[in-house]
């Protein structure tokens, strides 16, 4: 029996690999949404969802997270978003609405 060892791509062709645009932790890189991320991340979980066509009760999720990462074939794994998402909610919301806005300026969202 052979052991999984990688996700499944987005589409159907190969995607180079990308990282993400910020890290985690890079809140001076957009300080309106460190503050919403903050001060009301319900609503930036609402925006992120909403970015990617999903309920708005998702955007918090790993799902959504993992979607995105699969998306855009960024390094990582289902455990590897749970731990971020579990231990720096509020940042790793952060960085993903931060990466979305820097995909869309960059017309590649």
């Amino acid at each position: 029996m052979n052991p999984v060892i990688s996700q499944p791509t987005y589409g159907t062709g190969r995607v180079a690999v990308s990282d993400w645009q910020t890290g985690v932790f890079d809140c001076c890189d957009n300080i309106g949404i460190c503050l919403c991320g903050t001060f009301c991340p319900l609503c930036l979980s609402c925006q992120i969802a909403s970015d990617m066509n999903e309920c708005c009760l998702c955007g918090a999720s790993v799902a959504i997270r993992t979607l995105y990462r699969t998306r855009y074939n960024i390094p990582g794994s289902i455990c590897s978003d749970f731990v971020w998402l579990a231990c720096f909610p509020n940042c790793t919301l952060c960085q993903l609405k931060r990466d979305i806005e820097k995909r869309k300026a960059m017309n590649a969202f």
